[in-house]
């Protein structure tokens, strides 16, 4: 599947604004951190995937009724879903000046996850968590992402990177009083 950047500009994919506010001191501090450790982008691009992916949990497989959005929250409370953990991931990222889109598949209802630009081109990264069935790793080299789509049943990746959230996203998590009110109105599609 082709991506495409919906904003010509690269420098959307860097930037900060109320979702993905990675000028915030919590973003940073953990940026910071993650990049002590690093050689180089690539290994912080990995310790930052890995980082979201292995030490926030879903907040549907911890069963945490929080609802977050904005990833210094996210960073904070230490819970999210998949959308919450792709807007952490992206903040964590772009805080170390990696370009970093968020997108999305259409499954039984719209997942969410980020692209990063490494060595030249977008490539997928899905933070969600992994749990019994789902097997997420950083990859440069083929996608190793949560969830295939089937096609057959109706289910498909969109193409498209974003610089910020779909509105369609972002106004259901705002809206979301809890987490089970949130999954009662998970959009179906974009």
């Amino acid at each position: 599947m082709e991506l495409i950047q919906k904003t010509p500009d690269l420098s959307a994919y860097l930037a900060a604004d109320e979702v993905i506010d990675h000028e915030h001191p919590r973003v940073r501090e953990v940026a910071g951190r993650l990049a002590r450790e690093a050689e180089d982008s690539y290994a912080y691009a990995r310790l930052a995937f890995e980082f979201v992916r292995d030490t926030i949990p879903h907040s549907q497989d911890s069963g945490d009724p929080r609802v977050t959005w904005r990833a210094s929250d996210v960073l904070e409370r230490r819970t999210g879903i998949c959308y919450a953990k792709a807007h952490a991931l992206a903040a964590l990222l772009r805080a170390e000046d990696i370009p970093t889109a968020l997108c999305y598949q259409r499954l039984d209802v719209v997942h969410g996850l980020v692209a990063v630009r490494l060595d030249g081109a977008w490539h997928r990264q899905d933070p969600r968590g992994n749990k019994p069935g789902v097997n997420a790793r950083f990859s440069l080299n083929g996608e190793q992402l949560a969830f295939t789509p089937d096609h057959a049943a109706g289910e498909a990746d969109y193409p498209e990177l974003y610089a910020a959230p779909h509105p369609v996203v972002l106004d259901v998590l705002k809206a979301a009083t809890d987490r089970p009110h949130l999954w009662r109105t998970l959009p179906a599609a974009l």
